[in-house]
């Protein structure tokens, strides 16, 4: 029953998580639906999550979405930002956190409501020091978030990249992917480590999460930035209900 729960939504949660990120706002409920304890549920959702999103990352690489220097800087940041949070979530009230992202979420939804195609922020590009600085700034913040919260990462990530970093979508998303995966996989073998992780559970949703990574990997870039904003909202919808849910219990 476990397997029949998580492997199906593990593939929905791949594909929506390759084309906007949020993946984890669709898989980790799984893991809760199929009656998994809550440090299980955590670590196993990273097995199969941080596998399928390997898949999409290697893909954009090939797709050629990869910004070196802007992947690079990405990543050493995010991983500087979620040993942070991490930390911080040990000393810190989430509630808190909970409640200013509940407020932020509907300037954010307005945000990408408005802006029928994300890529006409990159039409006036940052000079590349003020990019890169932009880049390193936004890894960090979001890092910090991931470590200390997470759900949402990759939406709020590439967001950001792309309105305020000026990215061009398809940069911004090889930008997301990189981060999230190494930020993923630092966790994973946190987890991996303290033996929370139901392998074969995991493995079993990580084949369906790469299958649903590789179709929404395919799909991003063939329609692009036409299916970013749907996707988007749904995934902020979804965001925003797991809050007030957090919030209540």
């Amino acid at each position: 029953m476990e397997f029949l729960i998580v492997c199906p939504l593990a593939l929905i949660a791949g594909f929506v998580d390759a084309i906007a990120g949020g993946g984890g706002l669709i898989s980790l409920p799984a893991y809760f639906f199929a009656g998994l304890p809550a440090h299980a549920a955590i670590a196993t959702n990273k097995l199969s999550s941080t596998l399928g999103t390997a898949v999409a990352c290697v893909r954009y690489a090939l797709f050629g979405y990869m910004v070196k220097r802007f992947v690079v800087v990405g990543v050493v940041c995010g991983l500087v930002g979620s040993a942070a949070g991490a930390n911080l979530a040990l000393l810190a009230d989430a509630t808190a956190l909970m409640v200013f992202m509940l407020v932020a979420l509907p300037p954010v939804a307005v945000l990408v409501f408005r802006a029928k195609d994300l890529n006409r922020f990159s039409e006036r590009p940052l000079p590349s020091v003020a990019a890169l600085a932009a880049t390193a700034a936004i890894a960090l913040v979001v890092g910090i978030y991931d470590g200390f919260y997470g759900p949402g990462t990759g939406t709020i990530l590439m967001l950001l990249l792309a309105a305020v970093g000026r990215q061009d979508v398809k940069s911004a998303a090889g930008t997301t992917k990189a981060v999230n995966l190494a930020t993923n996989a630092a966790a994973l073998a946190v987890f991996l480590v303290n033996g929370q992780v139901l392998i074969a559970l995991g493995l079993a949703a990580a084949a369906f999460n790469i299958v649903g990574n590789w179709l929404g990997s395919t799909f991003f870039d063939r329609k692009g930035a036409l299916v970013l904003r749907p996707i988007m909202l749904v995934v902020i919808a979804l965001f925003a209900v797991k809050l007030i849910a957090d919030l209540i219990a």
